[in-house]
């Protein structure tokens, strides 16, 4: 459901602002249903781990490079995406090299910011709904291809509205979520070069 809802979503992103942003936020809102789904009845599996994740960062990674064509500048929504990719493709490699059997287990990480974003579902839902709603809002309030970003969120949080509220709240767990990506990314390249390390010794 959610990869048919993304294909459709993205074929009218540029026609219908509102049905794109509909239909992102329902394939976003299947995620977790589809988690809650496979935990209360035993349908765990690694390839539904594998797929939930890579389908999350598609859907991401296609809203950001919209984003980038729409946005000035572009390199921001870019770096973005390449960050979310590296920080999540190495955090799974280096489960998969440790040998832990889910990459949500950290609790030997020594960053408190880090355990509570895997440990805490309630703060983990914050920051990842956070990351999608300032995405489709910043979707939703471009008017032209050459607005600044900085300009455009600005301007909206002067304004008294629901969508500048949103704006405002979503913007903490934002940031949040791109410091842990960071700190994933980091963690990640330690544990790979630790393998490194301890295979050259065991050889």
């Amino acid at each position: 459901m959610r990869v048919l809802l993304n294909c459709f979503a993205f074929s009218q992103c540029l026609s219908n602002k509102i049905l794109f942003s509909i239909l992102y936020f329902l394939s976003f809102v299947c995620d977790a249903v589809d988690g809650w789904c496979a935990r209360k009845f035993n349908q765990v599996s690694t390839f539904g781990a594998v797929l939930d994740m890579v389908t999350d960062r598609i859907s991401t990674a296609c809203l950001l490079v919209v984003l980038s064509q729409l946005y000035k500048p572009s390199l921001i929504f870019l770096s973005l995406l390449a960050l979310d990719i590296a920080s999540h493709w190495l955090q799974m490699y280096s489960t998969f090299l440790t040998g832990k059997t889910s990459h949500k287990d950290v609790k030997d990480s020594s960053s408190w910011l880090f355990r509570a974003y895997y440990g805490n579902r309630m703060f983990m839902a914050y920051c990842c709904v956070s990351c999608e709603v300032l995405y489709l809002i910043l979707f939703y309030l471009v008017e032209n291809q050459t607005q600044k970003l900085v300009d455009v969120i600005s301007s909206n949080l002067q304004k008294i509205s629901l969508l500048s509220l949103l704006m405002g709240s979503s913007l903490f767990g934002w940031a949040a979520k791109q410091i842990i990506n960071v700190i994933q990314m980091k963690t990640a390249s330690d544990a790979c070069v630790l393998y490194d390390i301890e295979k050259k010794h065991k050889n």
